[in-house]
């Protein structure tokens, strides 16, 4: 017996000598000045250029729009130039099965999308209008020639990001709040915002129980695994996925990142998601009155909306959809939130923090149908 102990103990050891080798030669890749994220970052976040026309000006506007949020870094849009009309697709081949069985967040994430590229639109001196998605799988923009109106959010698209951090805890400026409450909203779209202690910790009730039932789903950590960039080569090949460093974790092989990913505790989750949010200044819910895909495009719209002015505020946002993504947990969530016949379709923590590094989008060209 006290041979197979040590014998373990040598195992161990070998294997912690062999992670700690690993990692180290992936740190050392991580700032490789041949691997450059950031350059890579900055080149699809470079300012709109306005003085273009024709298909040039098409592309620009593309650009813009795909700068958007979407549910795991997924990017799941596809943008078809016709003339003086930009459609918006689904890419149906990036949708999330296993979070998001009904393509519900996918396609709020054409909406987010939708609402970048009718303001880079209108600053670029061209009048939208939008044809939503009630009898096809498709937005279209058709565009007019008018007067450029340039809004303020322009500049918040190059920088709008979901931080995944800790924040500061401290409580939000009055007038910031309040410009977040005068946020423009959508036909059957409310904000709901929960700024007290008491309040974060009902929602927090429900965000550790959408924790507890999607750790411990394996088709839920399977998917999630396989949307992880887990190191800077990842995210530089695919330009898209969820890249550690931008959630405040160190780059790692993908085999010991995926072993940390799948051996997480549900309740080792649901504990850093109470921390996250306990720092946070407030969380806010984006409601729906229906339940279809245009009312979903719109929920992207405001949320979209509401992100960009965050970003001119200063504060910084992320995601805590698990009550909404867990079939068993969004009813009560809904009841105890108090949205009576209100569909909650997103909910969103915010506060101040440092900001992340900027994670990746995929080139024109692989967007382009």
């Amino acid at each position: 017996m006290n041979q197979n102990i040590q014998g373990r103990r040598n195992t161990l050891k070998f294997l912690a000598l062999a992670s700690v080798t690993a990692v180290g030669g992936y740190a050392l890749l991580e700032y490789a000045p041949w691997l450059n994220d950031t350059q890579s970052s900055d080149q699809t976040r470079r300012p709109l250029e306005k003085n273009t026309s024709g298909t040039a000006q098409m592309r620009e506007l593309v650009r813009f729009a795909a700068l958007a949020a979407s549910g795991h870094n997924t990017q799941p849009w596809k943008f078809k130039i016709l003339g003086n009309a930009i459609e918006i697709h689904p890419d149906f081949t990036r949708r999330l099965p296993a979070v998001d069985p009904n393509d519900r967040e996918l396609w709020i994430s054409l909406g987010a999308a939708l609402e970048n590229l009718l303001v880079a639109a209108r600053a670029s001196g061209l009048a939208p209008e939008v044809t939503y998605p009630d009898s096809a799988d498709v937005i279209r923009v058709r565009l007019t020639r008018d007067t450029p109106q340039v809004s303020p959010l322009l500049g918040a698209i190059l920088t709008r990001q979901n931080t995944r951090s800790v924040y500061d805890g401290q409580p939000i400026q009055p007038n910031h709040l309040e410009r977040l409450r005068a946020v423009t909203l959508e036909p059957g779209i409310s904000l709901q915002f929960r700024s007290s202690r008491s309040e974060l910790e009902t929602v927090l009730e429900y965000v550790n129980q959408g924790n507890l039932k999607q750790y411990a789903d394996p088709a839920f950590l399977k998917e999630l695994v396989q949307w992880v960039r887990f190191d800077k080569r990842e995210a530089l090949a695919s330009l898209d996925g969820l890249y550690s460093r931008c959630s405040g974790n160190p780059a790692v092989p993908r085999w010991l990142g995926q072993m940390v990913v799948t051996g997480t505790k549900p309740q080792g989750q649901a504990d850093s998601d109470a921390k996250k949010l306990r720092s946070s200044s407030g969380a806010v819910i984006v409601t729906s009155a229906s339940d279809d895909k245009t009312s979903w495009v719109r929920v992207g719209q405001v949320y979209e909306r509401m992100a960009l002015e965050m970003t001119r505020l200063n504060i910084k946002s992320a995601f805590l959809n698990q009550p909404i993504e867990v079939s068993s947990v969004v009813g009560p969530f809904q009841s105890a939130m108090g949205l009576e016949k209100l569909l909650p379709q997103l909910l969103v923590r915010f506060g101040y923090a440092d900001a992340m590094p900027q994670s990746q989008r995929r080139e024109i060209e692989q967007i382009l149908l």
